[in-house]
């Protein structure tokens, strides 16, 4: 084979690879997320990330020869477009697949990906089935499972913040539910007291009548399973009314659009979300990066998909191969450096390393809380 070394930097990778050996012109690299409606504050970012990875990855020569084109793919988080979006992906060839934010979409999605043999990488899908499950073994994710997220919550809630009468809320959805029935779960092992466990309904105006169920019960937290819509609505009811108890919640409320709905002189706010990594070299080249192309605000999921992006092509890179199946046995065997740190998959699809961090309001903007 005639050698044409093309050098990723981003990867630093040196690569012997001709595109003649290859069917594609381009490397196809789908990000299947939310890009309108209620949730784009959880999409765009992803977009953004897969577009500034491939950047830096084209500049440098592209991996196996080619160059890596981002195709985006709205879902907006509804498993029916889900399913439209992943079979978009494979009518158009994609080799790989950033997606999906919601869990309820990623399950619905999941099957039509893993009958085409396509890897899969979520920043954002953490229902612990996917990976636990062994069902989906074409699914990767740069984010913790919900269980791990869930008990992060809970172990502030009593361990930290000593509180024992703790109100469990959640939007019934796939995601919401998860969270909170994970949280029950370790609440009750934490030997507190479950004062309140109760759906809310999605889109709802008001929700007073739930408030109130949480002053009755002497409720002294609130854990929260859902979306930012639904959380800030309840965070400004509450304090509305006066029930100025700590709020909660997965990292889903951890974006700027939350604090702004919610209202930013609001306190007793926290969030579980990915560890504070921003001390890290490569995390601080992304975020330089980001503010070339974006801006200063980094949206939420960005670092997780940037990871994820960097881990597909990678893993492309190191395989030499485009082949599916050969794809995700380099994401589970090679380490790569992102803004997550080094990290590699393992056998259930799961990032190794990654964990939760817990994060606060404070002067209008998130910011980790401190030891």
């Amino acid at each position: 084979m005639h050698p044409c070394f093309r050098a990723v930097a981003a990867l630093t990778l040196c690569l012997c690879l001709c595109p003649a050996a290859f069917a594609a012109d381009v490397i196809k690299l789908a990000v299947a997320v939310p890009t309108s409606g209620d949730f784009t504050a959880y999409g765009q970012p992803a977009v953004n990330a897969a577009r500034a990875v491939a950047e830096g990855v084209n500049a440098a020569g592209g991996i196996l020869g080619m160059q890596v084109t981002v195709i985006a793919l709205d879902d907006q988080c509804k498993p029916e477009m889900a399913v439209n979006a992943a079979n978009r992906a494979v009518s158009d060839k994609v080799h790989a697949v950033i997606g999906h934010i919601c869990s309820g979409a990623t399950k619905a999605a999941l099957p039509i990906y893993m009958e085409a043999n396509l890897p899969v990488l979520s920043s954002a899908s953490t229902s612990p089935d996917l990976t636990q499950s062994g069902v989906y073994p074409n699914f990767f994710r740069t984010i913790a499972p919900g269980d791990d997220q869930s008990k992060a919550g809970v172990d502030l809630a009593v361990h930290r913040l000593g509180l024992k009468k703790i109100a469990i809320i959640h939007d019934k959805g796939d995601y919401g539910k998860s969270h909170a029935d994970f949280a029950k779960e370790f609440v009750e092992q934490a030997k507190a007291e479950l004062v309140l466990f109760e759906g809310i309904t999605v889109g709802a105006v008001d929700y007073s009548a739930i408030i109130q169920k949480m002053r009755s019960a002497g409720a002294q937290a609130v854990i929260f399973g859902g979306y930012h819509p639904e959380g800030s609505k309840l965070v400004q009811q509450m304090h509305r009314r006066r029930l100025n108890i700590p709020f909660i919640g997965p990292d889903s409320i951890m974006s700027p659009e939350f604090i702004e709905l919610a209202g930013k002189d609001i306190t007793n706010i926290y969030a579980t979300s990915g560890k504070d990594l921003s001390s890290l070299p490569a995390y601080r080249k992304a975020a330089d990066q980001h503010r070339r192309l974006y801006g200063d605000k980094i949206g939420l999921f960005y670092m997780e998909a940037y990871a994820g992006a960097e881990a597909l092509l990678h893993a492309m890179a190191k395989s030499g191969s485009l082949d599916g199946t050969k794809i995700m046995q380099a994401m589970r065997a090679d380490y790569v450096d992102t803004p997550l740190g080094r990290i590699k998959f393992d056998a259930k699809g799961d990032a190794e390393g990654v964990g939760y961090g817990i994060y606060t309001v404070k002067d209008g903007r998130y910011v980790p809380l401190p030891e």
